[in-house]
């Protein structure tokens, strides 16, 4: 048990802040988990995230790499490659790798359902569609734009404030 003093000078026994947590590097999905997950995705009919993940077990790139792919990435003359050079972000270094046909089918069936045109991303952030598709140009309410950046509160981005300011408004804030 380590022990440390806190600000007001008193001595209070205090454990790790990972003791009991699994940290470090995570086990690697095994086949089977690959499968299972691929399996829900497509009975859920999500083709985004199915192409997203099928893209991410093929490459193996980061994340930041996957979503800042774009369609002129992966397409060519109207047709998905089977193998792409992708710079990372994070080495600058050029990685190849090849797409099996569950990924490319999956790519196909994303491009066509979301209208993605070279030069597009290819995943753009489900957020983003989901408030092209529900504001309009003018707030019907007050007459003026939509700001596409606005983000309501939640206690998510009440993350500098203080623990009893948390509790006194409540976990969303007062709705004063």
């Amino acid at each position: 048990m380590l022990t440390d003093h806190d600000d007001f000078g008193s001595s209070s026994p205090r454990s790790p802040w990972n003791k009991g947590r699994l940290v470090g590097q995570k086990r690697p999905l095994k086949p089977k988990d690959v499968w299972s997950i691929r399996v829900r995705l497509e009975i859920a009919g999500s083709l985004r995230d199915l192409a997203l993940f099928n893209l991410a077990i093929d490459s193996k790139l980061r994340a930041c790499d996957l979503v800042s792919l774009r369609v002129d990435d992966i397409l060519s003359d109207g047709r998905i490659r089977e193998r792409t050079t992708v710079v990372q972000q994070k080495t600058a270094r050029p990685v190849q790798f090849e797409m099996t046909a569950a990924t490319r089918n999956a790519l196909a069936a994303w491009i066509d359902q979301a209208g993605r045109r070279p030069g597009d991303y290819l995943f753009v952030s489900v957020s983003i569609e989901s408030m092209k598709n529900t504001n309009s140009s003018l707030d019907q309410d007050s007459g003026r734009t939509a700001d596409p950046l606005f983000l309501p509160e939640t206690a998510g981005n009440r993350i500098g404030q203080r623990p009893q300011q948390i509790l006194q408004e409540g976990p969303l804030g007062s709705f004063d």
